[in-house]
């Protein structure tokens, strides 16, 4: 019998589990709610806010505010400074520098024993219930795991506290039998140098049976592009011939997908989303036919959304299919009514299926033309698949006025593969967007509101560069695609001049 024969067994009771997630999600949330109170009914903040009294979520909602990180970060930071009992019970030894952030000063996220192994592990065995559900014939676990991690560091310079990427804490913590079917070394998973560390990952993995990979597109594209540099081999599956998943999260899969499937050219290959942030794991793709996600509802993780453009939150009971929510968690790492920053669309009710549309700071509203992210990926996609082009990377950002008095959205892109006329690119692209964005089509309406959008071609390497000027090269880190604001744009034109 197989590692992977015997993998099967041991999920089957949690696949059984699952299937409470069709029927279920109302009855699944209302106990997580309960639970959660109940554990924290007796730290400072569930006193503050009456968790010890009725447990319904009427009565939750009345006493307790909803919260963004600012609200919070004085509560954590007296428990990064060894506090007990404040937002969860006990003392919290690891935060989760987030990246969700785009300016210089990062969150840290509170990980609590409970969060790690209620949301963050239960998510990712998860993660591989649903995959070996769905294919039979996988043989996974009798090769190795391809994991991509971060780096961390001392927090306050407590004994045995620290501060770090998200998966560098699920890496320190990990269940060591777990290190047997994994690659790099766990001092090579969490170097903090991303260049020497590629380098190393890329060596380390090349001589072993790989068969699944998990992590971010960016960097794991990165990784393997640098493998088969060290190798001279074309396709990924001449390194690794077992090679069947790769379950990837962090940033959109569209712009990288085209790029993988170039690399990876066998027929068993699979891919499968995830949604994981350093908040918590909320989403798999469940179905390999249906490109939305199953919301995980019988983690430590308790949803409400609000509509976007309105004051109205409702739990997951109140939600309806296509309105785009801005999501609100309360978890057991002691995140109360947390606004995350995210925002998704609902596809199915029975059960809850989503998929994520974009930042709720993530997008361009400068006009009125409220442009997300889901619309950007798939105005993108639209626009390589008619000109055979291929996005690496990409920021955009409105032009409230140039020298003729004329606004605008300005895109700079790094392409893989470049289109043979930018203009016939930018205007596919402009089109596209018009048609699936009705606000964006009457700003863009007879060219009164808004111009023809603009594409500015980045070199090659620019993002990355703008990324370690950061100090946020590898792990977690990603570009932020749509802002309103014009700082970031800013600072990668002029390091595109600069070094053009």
């Amino acid at each position: 019998m197989s590692l992977t024969d015997i993998a099967r067994i041991f999920f089957k009771q949690r696949q059984r589990e699952l299937q409470r997630h069709q029927h279920e999600g109302e009855t699944l949330q209302r106990e997580v709610l309960t639970h959660l109170l109940n554990q924290a009914k007796d730290t400072e903040y569930g006193i503050n806010h009456v968790f010890g009294g009725k447990k319904d979520y009427e009565s939750f909602i009345r006493n307790t505010p909803v919260n963004t990180y600012e609200e919070l970060k004085g509560d954590i930071d007296r428990m990064r400074q060894g506090e007990t009992d404040v937002l969860w019970p006990g003392r919290v030894k690891w935060y989760a520098k987030s990246s969700g952030t785009t300016n210089d000063k990062s969150k840290f996220i509170p990980v609590s024993p409970e969060g790690l192994k209620r949301i963050h592990y239960k998510g990712g065995a998860d993660v591989v219930a649903l995959y070996l559900r769905n294919n039979p014939k996988s043989r996974m676990f009798d090769g190795r795991g391809l994991i991509l991690g971060g780096s961390h560091a001392p927090n306050y310079n407590l004994p045995g506290s620290l501060v770090g990427d998200l998966s560098a804490i699920l890496i320190e913590n990990i269940n060591p039998v777990v290190n047997l079917v994994r690659v790099p070394s766990k001092q090579t998973a969490l170097l903090s140098d991303f260049e020497i560390k590629r380098d190393r990952i890329a060596r380390e993995a090349m001589t072993k049976n790989v068969t699944n990979l998990s992590g971010v597109p960016s960097w794991m594209l990165s990784v393997l592009n640098r493998m088969m540099e060290i190798t001279g081999k074309q396709h990924l599956e001449e390194v690794w011939p077992n090679i069947e998943v790769f379950f990837h999260g962090g940033v959109a899969f569209t712009p990288y997908r085209e790029q993988y499937e170039k690399l990876i050219t066998s027929p068993r290959m699979h891919y499968m989303e995830t949604y994981n942030a350093s908040e918590g794991f909320f989403g798999i793709q469940d179905d390999p036919t249906d490109k939305s996600m199953l919301l995980m509802l019988d983690y430590d993780v308790f949803y409400e959304f609000q509509e976007m453009g309105t004051d109205t939150i409702v739990p997951l009971w109140g939600v309806e299919k296509g309105k785009n929510y801005a999501m609100i968690i309360s978890t057991s790492c002691g995140l109360w009514r947390y606004m995350i920053g995210d925002t998704i669309q609902f596809t199915s009710t029975n059960p809850y299926k989503f998929i994520i549309s974009g930042r709720t700071k993530s997008f361009i509203n400068a006009f009125g033309e409220e442009l997300i992210v889901d619309n950007a990926e798939k105005g993108l996609a639209y626009a390589c698949q008619k000109t055979g082009a291929v996005v690496s990377e990409y920021t955009a950002a409105p032009v409230f006025m140039d020298d003729n008095a004329k606004c605008r959205h300005q895109w700079v892109i790094e392409f893989t593969k470049k289109p043979a006329d930018i203009k016939e690119f930018a205007g596919i692209l402009d089109r596209k967007l018009q048609e699936i964005n009705s606000d964006y089509e009457a700003k863009r309406y007879k060219d009164i509101t808004l111009q023809p959008l603009e594409i500015i071609t980045a070199r090659s390497g620019l993002f990355n560069d703008w990324l370690k000027a950061k100090g946020k090269l590898g792990g977690q880190h990603k570009v932020p695609r749509l802002n309103n604001s014009r700082d970031i744009i800013e600072q990668l034109l002029e390091l595109n001049e600069i070094e053009s």
